[in-house]
């Protein structure tokens, strides 16, 4: 499936539709994955937030933000619904100090009202990384009680989620759909199928402000120890993890019961 443009957003090509992907943990949830699949062809990004935060997931939903470069996109969008969505952000202790005070202009330039900051307990600190230097021995496990156990706790009470990933950032994302589901959630990507143009384009006409990191040389930006610039002619995400065989840091991967 291509995506076709319309106005400020994508709309799904329809011509070849979208199938479930195998694997359901039982026939209720494909049953119903399946129906929200099929609702989901030929909504633009809007339309696909519209699933996600009204009608059955109204005030079940909450957003996985990062803050980072392309966030401000989705989070426009998020907000143009409701700007009281629960807004979930891994404070890893490792970030940039740009990346905290760009959720903050963010937060008060879209006038988002549950910004959630999520961080690992002091114990796990003291337990799985007294030193603060787990990055550089093993960024798995750092990313592991850093991020994804945190998440995976803020998480619990809701029904979906919602992230900003996109098709084209890494190979795990190739195949992904605008509707999923995994961990024990619905999943929704409304931005599945824009580019990097698209998001620029759409961040111009809306005049959002841009991540202080991006101009200088820093196109995808996680944690501090694990991010680099980017050189001319590399991949726009060879500075996440550079050196090593490692392109997600785990939030989003589907666990083995997810679709």
């Amino acid at each position: 499936m291509s995506p076709t443009s319309t106005g400020n957003v994508t709309v799904i090509d329809t011509k070849r539709g979208i199938a479930p992907r195998p694997g359901a943990p039982d026939s209720a949830v494909a049953a119903h994955l399946k129906e929200l699949q099929d609702r989901a062809v030929g909504r633009d990004a809007h339309g696909i937030l519209e699933m996600a935060l009204t009608g059955e997931f109204a005030g079940k939903t909450a957003v996985v933000s990062s803050f980072g470069a392309e966030s401000a996109v989705l989070l426009k969008l998020v907000a143009d619904i409701d700007p009281n969505t629960p807004i979930l952000f891994l404070n890893t202790g490792k970030l940039f100090g740009e990346t905290l005070r760009y959720r903050d202009r963010l937060q008060d330039v879209l006038g988002l009202g549950d910004v959630r900051s999520l961080a690992p307990s002091l114990e796990a600190r003291q337990k799985n990384d007294p030193d603060g230097t787990l990055w550089s021995r093993d960024t798995d496990s750092c990313c592991d009680f850093r991020k994804t156990i945190p998440l995976k706790t803020a998480l619990a009470p809701f029904k979906a989620q919602i992230t900003g990933r996109k098709r084209f950032q890494t190979r795990e994302r190739a195949d992904m759909l605008p509707v999923e589901y995994s961990d024990g959630r619905y999943r929704f990507n409304p931005l599945w199928q824009w580019d990097l143009q698209q998001l620029e384009a759409f961040a111009e006409r809306n005049n959002l402000p841009a991540h202080p990191l991006v101009e200088d040389g820093y196109p995808s930006i996680g944690c501090m120890p694990c991010t680099r610039r980017v050189q001319a002619g590399e991949d726009y995400r060879a500075g996440r993890w550079s050196g090593l065989d490692k392109d997600e840091c785990g939030i989003h991967l589907t666990d083995g019961g997810g679709i």
